[in-house]
């Protein structure tokens, strides 16, 4: 039988050991069977205080960012895999996440990997590491193909935002899928030739154990996010959405 899925708390009182232990245990036995049978504690543990976590962010986040919202009906990435075109047939994610998106964005945000709303914030709690970050994650080429526009428009305005040191103490962009030569129709002697070549722009870093089961991890998730909003903002900037003083 079917467990009946349990309502988020009103408030988040953080995450419990319980949480990482399902999740190695799902990382273990990760097939259908096991998963309904566990299917309460994953309600309870993982997937209820993440839905308290979104609206408690979303709340801080429109004094921080306006623009930038949470709604557990729509941030909540989803446990199932998409397996159609992987060799891994896995049937679950072995972490849970959540996305902070642009209010102007599409309705697919959080539930369609192919789905595409700009840059925005987020979060995820994972067998051996959680992190936060922020930025837009191999964005398709449309949306790719805006931002290395601009980048070649006037690449000192994103040198400036990342020099900041609120934006240096994550270490710079990640290097994830850089391509080894420049992209098509971009002179290999851009100065900004580097900035080029990211297919992805994003930073962020890891959670201590400490921070990931502390109820004060909305407090903590907005003042990181805070930090990284200059990027994010000149990320909706380049694609033609707008930042907000106030909703």
């Amino acid at each position: 039988m079917t467990a009946r899925a349990v309502t988020a708390p009103t408030e988040f009182s953080g995450f419990r050991p319980t949480a990482l232990t399902f999740l190695r245990a799902l990382r273990r036995h990760n097939d259908r069977h096991w998963f309904e049978q566990h299917r309460p504690t994953y309600e309870a543990e993982v997937r209820a205080p993440l839905a308290a976590l979104v609206e408690e962010v979303d709340v801080r986040l429109a004094r921080v960012a306006p623009e930038i919202v949470g709604d557990p009906r729509r941030s909540l990435f989803r446990i199932h895999r998409d397996v159609r075109f992987s060799s891994d047939k896995s049937p679950y994610k072995t972490s849970a996440a959540c996305w902070f998106y642009h209010a102007d964005a599409g309705r697919g945000v959080g539930r369609d990997s192919t789905a595409h709303g700009g840059a925005g914030f987020y979060f995820d709690i994972g067998p051996t590491t959680s992190s936060i970050g922020g930025g837009i994650w191999m964005p398709p080429r449309p949306t790719l193909a805006r931002i290395r526009d601009r980048i070649a428009e006037d690449p000192a305005s994103l040198a400036r935002v990342l020099r900041a040191p609120t934006l240096r103490r994550y270490g710079g962009l990640a290097e994830e899928a850089m391509l080894t030569r420049m992209p098509r129709g971009y002179d290999v002697d851009h100065p900004a030739a580097t900035l080029l070549r990211h297919q992805s722009f994003t930073v962020g870093r890891e959670l201590t154990e400490r921070e990931l089961f502390s109820p004060r991890l909305p407090d903590l998730l907005a003042r990181d996010y805070a930090r990284i909003l200059p990027l994010v903002r000149w990320l909706n900037g380049a694609l033609g959405l707008r930042a907000l003083a106030r909703r």
